[in-house]
């Protein structure tokens, strides 16, 4: 008697696509008809050996016409993640493992098989593409790994945005490697003259220990870097190194561009790896404000007098249930069809901000300061590309998450 674990979910899993186990029993119990594969799944947050000594759930399946067992765990784990990413500073993660063994009834006993302890995994709240194969590893799923978005590999900034951040997986998720330092590379403008240098700066560690070595955010944006030594930016790099001497990441390029004369709607959302994507909507944008009410004809009068009368200022028109519903539509400026797949990201997106006050939102502030919570409305989008479009421009349209009037 041998079972087997063919197959487990990545070390890093996203709980919105299955999260497959399959199990095999190679002996003559699996013969029995009351046979039956059984799957303890425990998941916790803090350390990652801080496993509990119970399970929280125990999940039962007969053998398929193979003789194995399938699971698939992604909708448990799922709903066991936060629901806003964004309170819990993007830490929106668990750890989990599974105790594997078999059942079957002997007479009027049920025997169970010894159990087998696979490794300790941890769950993003996110979703794998089609069609990525099922429990591929995280670090195959993004050109950017460690950092956790598939980019573009250059984007455009402006020199005064204070909020523009990149999570990185601090823990090994399959390929050995573990980010330890942030490296940016900054191209300026040295004092009045014309010359342009390129400054690898120096490093920054990263601290791997921090969130129980889940995700670690960063801010990358040009607010970052010292203005005083680097004058007059006109770009810089950021990337991730396992070592100091050691290259890692893609590098993810930031153009810096001038503000234009419509106000910035700068928007974050929540991507397929449940971290934040960022871009700046500095064109034309329109806010709109709708109202819904219902009336009613109240009885007026002094019915509770002696005689019956009425004020000239009672009303015999009366408004109750009034809702509002306040939409903003947003526009890009012209940009490359490298935006094409987080675009596709924004519009099936759960999690979507405008960032309406940088400044609190990047000074800490109250949960969920400076932000304010959207819902994209936009139902197709015709996607462009450079070959034929060079660059191109899209709209969005949104309703804001929170009506004019509290209403609970």
């Amino acid at each position: 008697m041998a079972l087997s674990i063919l197959q487990t979910p990545a070390s890093a899993s996203l709980t919105q696509s299955p999260m497959a186990y399959a199990l095999y029993e190679s002996g003559n119990t699996i013969t029995s008809q009351s046979f039956q594969y059984m799957l303890d799944l425990y998941f916790w947050t803090g350390s990652k050996t801080a496993i509990p000594s119970t399970s929280d759930y125990t999940l039962v399946k007969y053998p398929n016409n193979t003789d194995s067992g399938l699971f698939d765990i992604s909708r448990i784990m799922n709903s066991e993640l936060n629901e806003y990413s964004i309170i819990e500073d993007v830490d929106n993660t668990k750890w989990y493992t599974v105790d594997a063994y078999y059942q079957y009834q002997s007479g009027s006993l049920f025997l169970t098989g010894s159990k087998t302890r696979d490794i300790t995994h941890i769950a993003l709240d996110g979703y794998s593409l089609f069609p990525e194969n099922i429990n591929d590893q995280l670090y195959e799923k993004t050109l950017f790994y460690p950092m956790l978005t598939d980019g573009p590999a250059t984007q455009s900034v402006f020199s005064t945005q204070e909020v523009l951040t990149t999570e990185i997986f601090v823990t090994d998720s399959g390929n050995g490697i573990k980010p330890g330092y942030v490296k940016r590379t900054v191209n300026y403008t040295t004092g009045s003259s014309t010359l342009t240098t390129s400054y690898n700066t120096t490093l920054f560690p990263i601290a791997s220990g921090s969130n129980n070595e889940q995700i670690y955010k960063i801010d990358i944006g040009p607010t970052e870097i010292d203005s005083i030594t680097y004058p007059n930016i006109n770009w810089y790099q950021v990337s991730i190194l396992d070592t100091a001497a050691g290259y890692y990441s893609k590098p993810i390029h930031f153009d810096i561009v001038p503000e234009q004369k419509y106000p910035n709607i700068q928007l974050m959302w929540k991507n397929r790896y449940g971290c934040f994507d960022y871009f700046n909507f500095n064109m034309v944008n329109r806010k709109s404000f709708e109202i819904s009410r219902q009336q009613y004809q109240p009885q007026i009068g002094t019915w509770n007098s002696s005689q019956l009368t009425y004020g000239s200022y009672e009303n015999s028109i009366v408004n109750y249930l009034v809702d509002t519903k306040q939409a903003i539509s947003v526009n890009t400026d012209w940009v490359s069809d490298d935006y094409n797949e987080i675009f596709k990201q924004l519009l099936v997106s759960d999690e979507i901000y405008w960032i309406y006050d940088p400044t609190l939102y990047a000074s800490g502030g109250s949960a969920g300061g400076g932000i304010k919570p959207i819902t994209i409305k936009t139902p197709s989008i015709q996607f462009k590309t450079g070959v034929n479009d060079k660059l191109v421009q899209y709209q969005f349209d949104f309703d804001y998450g929170q009506g004019y009037k509290l209403i609970l």
